[in-house]
């Protein structure tokens, strides 16, 4: 019977990840253009209400009717998933802290990189325009945004940091992230994207809970949404082709 359940909740995994990660990766590069008119609020949700639905069925069919599983048991869901701190709120302060330096981090090495690029002749491989859905969600209420970022800290911490980083690492569970966001297609994004996952990662690490990733990770994506993108889709309209192109790469690859 342990079997069966086991095999269960790694299938519901599997799909999770087929959804989420893998089937958009057959996507890259194909001209299809999304209707952004026609997605309604709740479908920015879908994948983050997938992750939540996986963890559930993970965790009944791995541990419900087990003695000390509960939610406040020894191996309950609270531990199993990374919740169990002394102190939530310095945590929580902790990690906004964290996450407005990373905002730094992350702005000095898509500098870096985008100088870098433009230096050794590969202008042309640089963005100079951000994808589409970026512009689309910068333009969403402020209280769909705050949701968004809401949703992504909680649920993609859980998910990736929580849920995958204990069982199969760091370093593959920053993969799977990064490959989620594949779909902006802009490598230089996913540089950033790439140590925002690892910054998140080894606080993780460090303090063994996944509060203070929630609190950095959410007050990154809100500063991005509600004050980085629209003050970048500003400075791109109204400079136009006297950008610099470094600059204009690095205003393109903001809106993660």
């Amino acid at each position: 019977m342990g079997v069966v359940r086991r095999s269960l909740a790694l299938t519901c995994l599997w799909g999770a990840l087929w959804i989420g990660v893998f089937f958009p990766l057959a996507t890259l590069g194909q001209t299809t253009e999304l209707d952004l008119s026609a997605v309604s609020t709740p479908q920015l949700f879908l994948l983050h209400f997938l992750f939540v639905f996986v963890l559930m069925i993970w965790y009944v069919l791995g541990f419900a009717g087990f003695p000390g599983y509960g939610a406040e048991g020894k191996n309950g869901w609270i531990a199993q998933l990374g919740f169990r701190a002394t102190s939530i709120w310095r945590e929580l302060g902790l990690g906004l802290a964290v996450g407005l330096g990373a905002w730094f981090v992350v702005l000095i090495a898509l500098t870096s990189v985008a100088l870098l690029v433009w230096w050794l002749g590969g202008a042309e491989y640089l963005p100079t325009e951000p994808p589409s859905v970026v512009p689309w969600i910068a333009g969403l209420p402020i209280a769909v945004r705050l949701l968004v970022s809401l949703s992504a800290g909680v649920v993609e911490e859980t998910f990736f940091r929580g849920f995958l980083q204990p069982r199969i690492g760091l370093a593959l569970s920053t993969g799977l992230f990064v490959l989620a966001h594949a779909s902006y297609e802009q490598p230089l994004m996913l540089v950033g994207i790439t140590l925002l996952s690892l910054i998140y990662g080894l606080l993780v690490v460090w303090r063994q809970t996944i509060w203070a990733a929630i609190a950095a990770h959410t007050l990154f994506d809100a500063m991005q949404l509600l004050v980085i993108i629209p003050w970048a889709l500003r400075l791109l309209e109204e400079g136009g082709p006297e950008i610099p192109i470094p600059v204009a790469a690095i205003l393109a690859s903001l809106g993660f």
